[in-house]
């Protein structure tokens, strides 16, 4: 159990860069290990999620060193069909981004594998990459009938499909078009809504013969990749606490550093600037193909409550907890739908931030899909669980700070999934 009771009577100040990106992380390891040659990734995440994908790269015979020290990395490809079967099951830890997208290198690797996580990943669904995998003529096995990890694949002989995906999901449309490298033909991906295109950018590097066209990408099967040399930038995600946490303390101004501003990324920009503030972008540039700012955050004079759109959550969709906590700091209601995917994720963020704001005096009404929340002048103090979930931890620290409430959070180890060290940044900056 942490106690976090940070005061900041002079509001945040200086400058703050953010951990690297993890979802470029992932991608970044995983396709140098399926291109031809030796790959340069600079600025990598070492957390535990991005770790987890570096381990199983390597289980699976993929030779990786560091280099040059702050995230640097050199990944030694061997090509689509150059994977070695592993000797042991791979552990995924609690990344889902590492099972779902190895589900599909996996399944076009002509061997056996097994792949497992901790008790929260194993509770987290599978059936959305088991089915379209199997579609491609996957040999899968999984736990209550395809739904949940373990899960065992003979992989080897894919076929391209046409997928149209029920949920926007950067994770399924990712593993579906890793599938898609090792499968005869061309693979269609259409989603309902823009989810991250991470996966598309990185491959196009590669040159894969990667096509999009609005919500529909494809790609062709049986070509190489060549290896990249890619930057990655500061996640956007880790950088969102610091941008609420700036907004809301009184006399802030806080310049977050070298932040990737992928539009399937900034929905929260947008979710912000409709509550009443906004925020500078500054330095706007291109580095490895991603586009990346600095932000400049100063207090807003009065945050209102919003609707806030269901079609802005696939692009805002890890930064929920933290939205939660600059409604019940605005004036009036703020109502957050479309979140529903929410319900499965590290935890039932819909459910731990009900909770944990019910326990601040916090008034709102639950929805399946999410939240309208009662902004609140008087939160109290209060004991949360996180759930071990590294986003509603730091959610509930970002909250202590605004509100100036003691808040005891208990499992904060979690957050080290994201962002090692975050509690002794806010500190720094709040003192």
């Amino acid at each position: 159990m942490a106690i976090i009771n940070i005061r900041s009577f002079a509001g945040l100040r200086g400058e703050v860069t953010p951990p690297s990106d993890k979802s470029i992380s992932h991608r970044a390891v995983m396709l140098s290990a399926i291109a031809d040659g030796k790959s340069s990734i600079r600025n990598f995440l070492y957390a535990h999620d991005p770790v987890s994908t570096l381990k199983a790269m390597r289980s699976l015979g993929i030779t990786i060193e560091e280099e040059g020290g702050r995230g640097g990395i050199v990944v030694y490809g061997r090509g689509l069909r150059g994977l070695s079967e592993p000797s042991d099951v791979i552990d995924c830890g609690n990344s889902g981004t590492t099972m779902r997208l190895i589900s599909g290198i996996l399944s076009g690797s002509q061997f056996f594998s097994v792949l497992t996580g901790d008790s929260s990943l194993r509770s987290r669904p599978m059936a959305r990459v088991i089915e379209p995998l199997r579609q491609m003529g996957a040999k899968i096995s999984a736990r209550q009938s395809g739904k949940y990890a373990p899960i065992a694949i003979n992989g080897g002989g894919l076929k391209a499909i046409d997928f149209s995906m029920p949920v926007a999901s950067a994770q399924v449309k990712s593993c579906i078009m890793l599938a898609g490298l090792y499968a005869e033909g061309t693979t269609t991906i259409t989603e309902p809504l823009k989810s991250r295109d991470h996966t598309e950018t990185i491959l196009c590097s590669m040159g894969s013969s990667v096509k999009v066209d609005g919500l529909t990408a494809s790609v062709c099967g049986s070509g190489e990749l060549s290896p990249i040399d890619i930057t990655v930038p500061s996640d956007f995600s880790s950088a969102a606490f610091f941008m609420a946490a700036a907004l809301m303390v009184k006399g802030s101004e806080l310049l977050i550093k070298n932040v990737g501003i992928n539009p399937t990324r900034t929905g929260l920009l947008d979710a912000i600037s409709k509550m009443g503030a906004e925020v500078e972008l500054i330095d706007k540039r291109h580095v490895s193909g991603e586009p990346i700012a600095d932000i400049l955050c100063r207090t807003s004079s009065g945050l209102k409550g919003a609707s806030i759109d269901s079609d802005l959550m696939p692009s805002m969709i890890d930064e929920f907890p933290v939205l939660c906590i600059l409604a019940a700091m605005a004036d009036g209601v703020t109502e957050i739908r479309g979140a529903a995917e929410l319900r499965v994720k590290e935890s039932d963020r819909i459910k731990a931030m009900a909770e944990g704001l019910s326990a601040m005096g916090v008034e709102f009404l639950e929805h399946e899909d999410g939240l309208s929340i009662h902004g609140c002048n008087d939160m109290k103090p209060a004991r949360i669980k996180s759930y071990g979930d590294h986003r509603i931890a730091m959610a509930f620290a970002v909250a202590a700070l605004a509100s100036g409430c003691s808040v005891d959070i208990d499992d904060t180890e979690c957050v080290d999934i994201s962002f090692p060290g975050f509690f002794g940044i806010l500190k720094e900056l709040a003192s």
